[in-house]
């Protein structure tokens, strides 16, 4: 005990002259005051003011970071193509060329014009935007994979009416005709031999061709919706499964012919509800001169996609589609793949070259319900969101998930059709550089029966040529015509029918 009150005695010994010294405290301190105590309380103070300064200027950098970022995003609007002028944007500084483009042999480096895209942030989130005067739309994110939106009331009901009326005002036509007849002209056009058509056909490369192989390719080539069981009757017809396995190998599909299956097809008769599509359509010009409602509908969309108003315009008339109760659109691509071999149908002109295939290049699709419907009629996403896509995995075990009259149920997600509702999505994929890359397979879409009344739809397209140069060279054609001519005349609904292919 003694020597613990020793240990105290001599810690709390009151300070020498020198130790004072040592310390710097003044000789003025009182003999009972500890040692450590001045210093900790100087240490304390010095700690708590550095940490004040360096929160400050931390906070003062974040701020500064997120006004930088603010300025980027505000300042990057929709493109403009520097050296075509939209003739109908009067001198707007967007249409000036730029201020200074050092030269370069690379052309991708002299690009001008990019396309924005709108993010979806995730299933579910809801975006703020502003589309007309006065008026705020809320735009929901459907998917992300193909990047897919909803805009409830983007039409008034006033306007859905009038678009509806200036169709039966035009006329509408049937939107598919029964067999095409020009596709032995093309494949002898290509050349293809009976080898290189089979391995066109054989996606999993196994040597021989399932009937989902088959069933995609003759859809396409031929307009008609065969299932299975059919497929399987024209094989026993035309005697070329033998052995009856539902299996072609080489020598086998050497006996299909083109000619035979389309005269097996005729003999047989096809019924409307066997085609690919049953509806009747029409074109609505929206250029100067249209109806006003037309007019505003497209700049309507300019403002939601964000496109570059010389592209828009650029693109196709809008499209209104009627179905009948029993109508449908099996699942489809609104545009195809593009290859070196493919040229896009709207700039094929300023290619300035012959190509065997061409393709409705539809970088975004919007789509607008003029009424709603009584039953049936949704617009169908049946790989939305999948993890991966597989072509021949869309017909499996019966179920065919592109048959909409069938297995619209059996789709990832539908849309239900609404009055004045807007849906749009993209076809394409970026490039990474602010222009179009891949196709986008999860885009697949089709319109499911219509089991009770009828269904009323339009679409626009926005046409972009993936290959920028020939795009550019387009839009420079056209506004140097437009530049000659009078603006005065009315443009012809009918000459976009045929320079865009009507998938």
């Amino acid at each position: 005990m003694m020597e613990a009150q020793d240990d105290v005695a001599e810690e709390h010994e009151p300070p020498t002259l020198t130790t004072l010294h040592r310390e710097r405290v003044s000789l003025h301190t009182l003999p009972g005051l500890p040692r450590e105590r001045v210093p900790l309380q100087k240490s304390s103070v010095c700690s708590r003011s550095y940490f004040m300064v360096v929160m400050v200027f931390f906070h003062v950098y974040i701020i500064n970071v997120i006004a930088l970022l603010l300025y980027v995003h505000y300042n990057n609007g929709p493109g403009e193509l520097g050296p075509i002028a939209n003739p109908r944007s009067g001198s707007s500084n967007h249409n000036q060329p730029p201020a200074s483009i050092p030269p370069s042999p690379d052309p991708e480096s002299r690009r001008t014009l990019y396309l924005p895209r709108i993010e979806g942030i995730r299933v579910g989130h809801v975006q703020k935007v502003s589309l007309v005067p006065k008026k705020v739309h809320e735009m929901w994110t459907l998917s992300l994979k193909p990047l897919l939106f909803e805009i409830p009331h983007f039409l008034a009901e006033e306007e859905c009416d009038v678009v509806v009326q200036l169709a039966q005002l035009k006329g509408l036509t049937e939107s598919q005709v029964m067999v095409p007849e020009d596709q032995e002209e093309l494949t002898e056009q290509l050349d293809l031999s009976p080898e290189e058509i089979f391995n066109l056909l054989d996606l999993n490369q196994d040597g021989r061709l399932q009937l989902q192989e088959i069933l995609t390719h003759s859809r396409v080539r031929d307009g008609i919706w065969l299932t299975p069981e059919n497929l399987r009757e024209i094989y026993s017809g035309l005697q070329a499964d033998p052995d009856g396995d539902g299996l072609l190998s080489l020598e086998e599909f050497k006996r299909l012919s083109s000619n035979a299956f389309q005269r097996f097809l005729q003999q047989r008769g096809v019924k409307k509800s066997q085609l690919v599509r049953n509806s009747r359509h029409t074109w609505l010009y929206q250029g100067e001169g249209a109806h006003h409602v037309l007019q505003a509908l497209r700049r309507r969309v300019t403002h939601l996609t964000r496109l570059p108003s010389s592209v828009v315009d650029l693109s196709e008339p809008l499209q209104v589609v009627r179905y009948e109760q029993g109508g449908h659109y099996h699942a489809h691509h609104d545009s195809g793949p593009v290859y070196p071999e493919t040229a896009c149908t709207h700039t094929r002109l300023a290619a300035n070259t012959s190509t065997p295939f061409e393709t409705s290049c539809r970088y975004i699709t919007v789509l607008f319900y003029l009424n709603s419907v009584e039953g049936g009629g949704e617009t169908t996403f049946p790989v939305a969101d999948n993890r991966t896509y597989e072509e021949v995995s869309l017909i499996q075990n019966d179920v065919d998930l592109l048959d909409t009259r069938k297995h619209c149920d059996k789709g990832n997600l539908r849309v239900k059709p609404t009055k004045g509702t807007a849906v749009f999505w993209y076809n394409y994929l970026s490039d990474g550089k602010g222009w179009v890359g891949e196709q986008d397979e999860y885009s697949l879409h089709g319109g499911c029966v219509v089991t009770r009344g009828i269904k009323w739809i339009a679409n626009n397209w926005i046409n972009v040529d993936p290959d920028y140069q020939r795009q550019a060279r387009y839009q420079q054609l056209v506004s140097q015509q437009q530049g000659s001519e009078s603006h005065g005349t009315e443009g012809d609904p009918g000459q976009h029918n045929n320079l865009h292919q009507d998938l």
